[in-house]
């Protein structure tokens, strides 16, 4: 049987790796690690912004339902341009986050509001968050979606039909909201907190449609810090022969 002979019992020492050649191996791996990082933040940035559309997608899917149920009409607005910051100011049952969660299923936002349950960042993943909101006062209720201010206001005597709002697929339903306010509506000043939020790669928001569909627009296509887009850009706030004059 051939025996098997160390380098030791040779009398020839195991050669170490020198500092040298250590260095040269860190040196690679912290090459492929910052070519590697931006790719996964790439990845999970595109991957925050899927699943905030898929919900938004879904909260359009209720309003569907909710027509369906409701000779056409579509859920109220919820508060303008103030933030609804209590327990009570959410209690209204025709509100959209009242009105819509039971045809998909979900408490309504009144209820989870009354038991201290409300759904906040860092919380696990559901249809009431965008994985990427941020909450930057606790000390209100918080909405990571904003339903389009311009639709069903409350100074109207019936909500909006959703069959008489022009072609729905121009019509936005609900974006990205900045947290307090519970619906949006593009303003001029950016800085306004009822505008959508842009908070998704390339500083941009997602809009859900009254068709169904869900699109990723820039601020400007949106009209955060510009005001109400042109018609002819695709993306309509305003109802055909609303006398709503917009927020003050």
């Amino acid at each position: 049987m051939r025996r098997v002979i160390s380098a030791r019992a040779r009398g020839v020492e195991p050669r170490a790796f020198t500092l040298v050649e250590l260095l040269v191996v860190v040196g690679i791996i912290a090459v492929l690690i910052a070519l590697l990082l931006p790719a996964l933040g790439g990845a999970r940035r595109a991957a925050t912004q899927v699943a905030c559309a898929s919900n938004l997608r879904q909260w359009a899917l209720a309003a569907h339902l909710y027509a369906n149920a409701n000779h056409d009409y579509l859920p109220r607005r919820g508060y303008g341009h103030l933030p609804p910051a209590n327990v009570v100011d959410v209690q209204n049952p025709y509100d959209w986050f009242n009105a819509l969660p039971p045809t998909i299923r979900l408490t309504p936002y009144g209820e989870l509001a009354t038991q201290s349950r409300v759904f906040r960042p860092g919380g696990h993943a559901n249809m009431w968050l965008c994985p990427a909101a941020t909450d930057a006062d606790p000390t209100h209720n918080f909405f990571a979606y904003g339903m389009n201010m311009g639709l069903s206001v409350w100074s109207a005597v019936y909500p909006d039909k959703i069959t008489h709002v022009g072609p729905p697929s121009t019509m936005a339903f609900m974006t990205d909201g900045r947290g307090p306010n519970c619906s949006v509506w593009p303003a001029a000043d950016a800085s306004k907190p009822y505008n959508p939020a842009l908070r998704h790669s390339g500083g941009r928001t997602n809009v859900a449609f009254l068709d169904g569909h869900v699109a990723s627009l820039t601020g400007a296509e949106a009209g955060v810090g510009v005001g109400l887009p042109p018609v002819s850009s695709g993306v309509r706030w305003r109802t055909p022969g609303s006398s709503w004059p917009g927020p003050p």
